[in-house]
C-alpha cells in the first residue's frame, strides 16, 4: 500500500503544499513566464483558490502529490500533479472526483505549449472546443477544453 493515493477535499492546512506544487511547476517550465512571484501564489491561493473553490487533493506517501480546483460553475481552475508523482495515474484520480462533482460538464484552459496537458485531457474525453492568441496573463495561447457527460452529447 505503500503507493496508495487518496483523494480526499482539501484542508486549511494543504494550502502551501497545493501552492507549492504549482510554483514548482512554474519555475520547472521554460516556456511559462513567472508573471507573480511565490508569495503571491501562496497569497493567491490564501485568498481566492482556497476561499472560492472546491479544492481536493491526491495524497501519495504521506505527501500532497497534487490537487484539483474546481469552481462552483464546474470549471477546473487548476489542476496540477508534483514531479515526483506524475505518471502515476494521480491526475486521472482527480478528473474522476471533478467528474463525480460536476456530472454534466466540466471545463477548463491550458496552455498550447503544454501538449502533455492536452494529451491527457483528449484521454480523459475532453473536447478543445476554442483557442485563444494569449487572452492571459501570461500572453500565451491557450485551448478551452470541455467535458460532457455522454447522456449529455447525445
Amino acid at each position: 500500500m505503500r503507493n496508495s493515493v487518496a483523494i480526499r477535499r482539501a484542508e486549511h492546512g494543504d494550502m502551501a503544499a497545493c501552492a507549492g506544487i504549482l510554483n514548482r511547476w512554474i519555475d520547472a517550465t521554460a516556456w511559462m513566464p513567472r508573471v507573480h512571484d511565490h508569495a503571491d501564489v501562496e497569497r493567491y491561493f490564501a485568498e481566492t483558490v482556497f476561499a472560492e473553490r472546491r479544492v481536493i487533493v491526491a495524497e501519495r506517501t504521506a505527501d500532497i502529490a497534487g490537487f484539483l480546483a474546481l469552481s462552483d460553475d464546474s470549471f477546473v481552475t487548476a489542476l496540477f500533479i508534483d514531479g515526483p508523482h506524475r505518471g502515476a495515474g494521480i491526475g486521472t484520480k482527480l478528473v474522476e472526483r471533478a467528474k463525480e462533482l460536476s456530472p454534466e460538464e466540466l471545463s477548463l484552459w491550458t496552455f498550447e505549449h503544454n501538449r502533455p496537458a492536452q494529451r491527457f485531457y483528449e484521454h480523459q474525453g475532453f473536447e478543445a472546443i476554442r483557442r485563444t492568441y494569449g487572452d492571459n496573463e501570461e500572453n500565451l495561447p491557450d485551448i478551452l477544453y470541455r467535458w460532457r457527460a455522454r447522456e449529455m452529447q447525445a
